[in-house]
């Protein structure tokens, strides 16, 4: 029995102990950093500056929904902004609020197919919009590991690099089979592509003004490659949602490269994550009549099991 449950859970189990040690590390540098320069650092925050980035994380969610919006259009699934919106929040809350038991792609899907839409397209388009994605990331990537080298090339980062650099090589070579709808349509790809660049301009901007905001300065070219750098070293399933993972490396990468105080970088990496958090709010008003189908449809092919099994 115990061994069934490891078997059926271990990449969770592996995914909390990940997620612990990454926060116990968090905690650890929040009392080496000291609370009260992190505190201080808080403090320099203005209202100003937390009301236009949460005005361009309201642009960069709507975006990210024009980005899928535009893959589902252009794939032949004749759904309305509003309902591209609504799914697009619902798995954006559930990526972050729920990431143990239900992903956001689950239930971006289960949406549209409660919607009455054709369940191969809908899927191949979040799909492609997860590539796309990834596609916008890795543009900016590049500046990056140029200045991040000196650092990444020793032996253990350059196995976690190269281990997941052909975790991403598998992952497009999957997709690319399911992308073959949008093969035809460059425009369409052009149009989520670009929406993918206002999002992480919005992102990129975002940091620019919080660091600005505490006395401290990097380039927005720099910012933009450490943290796509942030984004793909988050992406290594080693905690759930990113979520302690994300703090460190971005606070580690802009502590030794971009010479900002632990304080200053962890203060930030707070801060967006909460932003991420806030934004994604919306999508919890949508999201309990998903779950109850997900929850129904569940119940139907357990026991459509059941039945053949007899």
């Amino acid at each position: 029995m115990m061994s069934t449950l490891w078997l059926k859970n271990r990449q969770l189990i592996f995914q909390l102990i990940g997620t612990v040690l990454a926060i116990a590390l968090l905690i650890f540098l929040l009392k080496e950093d000291g609370w009260d320069e992190i505190s201080a650092a808080m403090q320099k925050i203005k209202l100003i500056d937390l009301f236009w980035v949460a005005v361009l994380f309201s642009i960069s969610r709507i975006a990210i929904v024009w980005r899928w919006h535009a893959l589902l259009r252009s794939g032949g699934i004749d759904m309305r902004f509003k309902d591209s919106a609504a799914l697009t929040f619902m798995g954006l809350f559930a990526t972050n609020f729920l990431p143990t038991t239900i992903g956001g792609d689950v239930v971006r899907l289960a949406g549209a197919m409660q919607m009455g839409f054709d369940r191969a397209v809908c899927l191949a388009s979040i799909a492609a919009d997860r590539l796309i994605g990834m596609l916008g990331m890795a543009m900016t990537t590049p500046i990056g590991l140029v200045q991040a080298w000196g650092i990444l090339k020793t032996g253990t980062a350059a196995l976690s690099i190269l281990t997941f650099t052909q975790k991403s090589i598998d992952f497009i070579k999957r997709t690319l089979s399911i992308f073959s709808i949008w093969i035809k349509k460059p425009i369409s790809v052009l149009v989520s592509l670009a929406f993918s660049g206002i999002h992480m301009l919005c992102v990129f901007s975002s940091i620019y003004i919080f660091i600005t905001g505490l006395g401290s300065h990097v380039s927005f070219w720099m910012i933009a490659g450490l943290w796509s750098l942030t984004y793909f070293i988050t992406l290594i399933p080693i905690s759930i949602n990113g979520y302690g993972l994300q703090e460190l490396s971005f606070t580690f990468l802009m502590s030794h490269i971009a010479g900002l105080t632990p304080a200053v970088s962890l203060t930030v990496a707070v801060l967006l994550r909460a932003y991420f958090l806030l934004s994604s709010l919306p999508g919890a008003a949508f999201l309990p009549s998903i779950l109850s189908s997900i929850a129904t449809q569940t119940k139907q092919s357990a026991a459509s099991s059941g039945t053949l099994s007899e």
